[in-house]
């Protein structure tokens, strides 16, 4: 994975991040407090594409 885009939507006291790898167009959402640091969100937003790459190559 050599790309991740990251978009932030402020909504109250959470954010939703979504993480996009272009390559294989997978896209995910998590949401996080917003009380995170920017770093902070994209490493959750990050673990999730992540785990979510993982488990469609073992289908």
């Amino acid at each position: 994975m050599a790309e991740i885009l990251f978009e932030f939507k402020k909504n109250g006291n959470v954010v939703k991040v979504s993480a996009i790898e272009p390559e294989t167009q997978t896209e995910i959402s998590v949401v996080v407090p917003a009380g995170l640091s920017v770093d902070e969100m994209k490493l959750q937003a990050a673990k999730r594409l992540n785990y979510v790459l993982r488990k469609k190559a073992e289908e």
